[in-house]
């Protein structure tokens, strides 16, 4: 045992950074990290996992930026534990709001010490304390109100504060007692995939255990390979990773799954034997056969992108219009897509992804226009509205009044002159009428004309006699109630 133990020795603590979206989660980072992340992102979001690497009084420190709490769950869906803190990031002028609350969650699901981060400070209606209290009525109780999580006042924009929270961070990670291996064998986590069109299968990992060295054979459950290029996070070259670094591997024969953990094996033969072939089935399900479908075909800047758009695409509410994405994968929008997007009147949605120039004639030819998107909540929305346009308008009737027909003044075609008594409500310009005999329901038609004592009027009130020009499908009688109403074509409804 002891020996064991001479085999740990301290890692840098991986930290995870979670909040509302526009919470500054990105320019926090940024503003750490003395680089221009959050200027390159779109809209300074962060729409798929990075990790970065700090030194702060002579340690390191270990950041995964995420896209929101969707990519953080999937890791934890596959047991994946990949951060040791969790960051809570709060807008000091914005408060609680929804996602942060699931971002809480989210921590304690995962059972990782929390820090909060209220941001923002620089702002003059910034209210560090009302966060607190907010916070306080999530069972969150900071150690500056008399509970135990620590907290600190920053700003990404000014830096205020940051000191404080990397002291924290080192604090909490000491508390934690944070040890890795470096003899045994080398065990990490995926936390980004995609396929680069020139250099093949990419993979950003953190390893959490043991060496990981450049020629080892890696495996996944779903991927395999040897490592042919080994990067640093700022893209430079290395030949050996330790527990905690984010690194970036070239070498997998496909791309694997975001959260998978990774491994190494003797040999090639030994890493293809452990990946679980998973055969896809065609799901059966009961659909109710009047429930529109949208079929939608989804391309996407890297592999992990198509999880967490497709966990937020499911959460939309489906009882009025079903969601079926018969395809999900990285990559540029290709002829194929179109084709598929023609022959099952699919929609396209791209995700940072541009349309390749063939794909380009053919959809224009087709006219199927592709959707894309730079930023996750963007491309919800968007989504939703082509739901809501599947919607059929609701037809809302309203009964204004009766009229009994006196006298038949003149016939043509489909067309008569009648004249007759209000006997309920009132009669307008422009409505619809139902012809009963007998209070049997015989025809029905429009009025076109409405008069009293020959001259035009808008209405004709209960008691009042009138004359109406009327277009029908039936002849219209002496002795004939007409029933008037109107319908008006409402807009589609929302989805909830």
């Amino acid at each position: 045992m002891a020996e064991e133990k001479e085999k740990l020795i301290p890692r840098a603590p991986v930290i995870v950074v979670l909040g509302h979206i526009d919470h500054g989660k990105t320019t926090l980072l940024d503003k750490i990290r003395e680089t221009q992340v959050a200027e390159r992102e779109k809209g300074g979001i962060t729409q798929h996992i990075g990790a970065y690497e700090v030194e702060f009084q002579g340690k390191k420190i270990t950041f995964i930026d995420t896209p929101g709490h969707e990519a953080f769950s999937a890791m934890r869906a596959r047991g994946a534990k990949v951060a040791d803190i969790a960051i809570l990031v709060i807008d000091g002028a914005d408060g609680v709001k929804n996602q942060t609350k699931e971002a809480i969650s989210h921590i304690k699901e995962a059972g990782i010490p929390m820090i909060v981060a209220i941001n923002k400070i620089d702002r003059p209606e910034s209210d560090p304390n009302k966060v607190k209290r907010d916070l306080a009525k999530e069972d969150i109780s900071v150690e500056s109100m008399g509970g135990d999580i620590p907290s600190a006042n920053v700003s990404g924009k000014t830096g205020k504060g940051l000191p404080e929270l990397l002291e924290l961070i080192l604090l909490v990670s000491e508390m934690e007692d944070l040890k890795a291996g470096l003899t045994a064998p080398a065990e990490g986590v995926i936390i980004e995939s995609y396929l680069d069109s020139r250099r093949g299968p990419t993979a950003t990992l953190i390893l959490t255990s043991g060496t990981l060295k450049k020629g080892d054979f890696i495996g996944t459950k779903s991927a395999c390979g040897k490592i042919k290029i080994m990067e640093d996070f700022q893209g430079g070259s290395i030949s050996e990773a330790l527990p905690s670094m984010p690194v970036i591997i070239l070498g997998f024969e496909n791309v694997p799954r975001v959260g998978e953990k990774i491994q190494v094996f003797p040999n090639l033969e030994s890493a293809e034997a452990d990946i679980e072939v998973v055969e896809k089935k065609e799901e059966m399900t009961s659909v109710d056969e009047k429930k529109k479908v949208l079929n939608l075909i989804l391309k996407t800047d890297v592999l992990g992108s198509i999880e967490p758009i497709g966990e937020v695409l499911e959460n939309l509410p489906q009882e009025k219009i079903r969601l079926n994405i018969l395809k999900a994968e990285a990559g540029n929008i290709s002829e194929s897509d179109i084709k598929l997007a023609r022959s099952t009147n699919a929609r396209i949605l791209g995700f940072r992804v541009k349309t390749d120039p063939i794909a380009r004639v053919s959809a224009e030819r087709d006219k199927i226009r592709p959707l894309i998107f730079d930023l996750i909540y963007d491309l919800v929305e968007g989504v939703r509205k082509l739901m809501e346009r599947l919607l059929a308008p609701e037809v809302i009737r309203t009964d204004l009044g009766k009229m009994k027909t006196l006298v038949i003044f003149w016939t043509e075609k489909n067309r008569q002159i009648v004249g007759g008594r209000v006997t309920e409500g009132e009669i307008t310009k422009g409505v619809s009428i139902e012809v009963f005999r007998n209070e049997e329901k015989i025809g029905q038609g429009r009025l076109i004309s409405l008069q009293i004592n020959k001259k035009e009027v808008e209405r004709a009130i209960k008691g009042q006699e009138c004359g109406i020009l009327y277009e029908g499908d039936v002849k219209i009688e002496e002795g004939d109630v007409l029933v008037i109403y109107k319908k008006e074509r409402k807009k589609p409804g929302t989805l909830e």
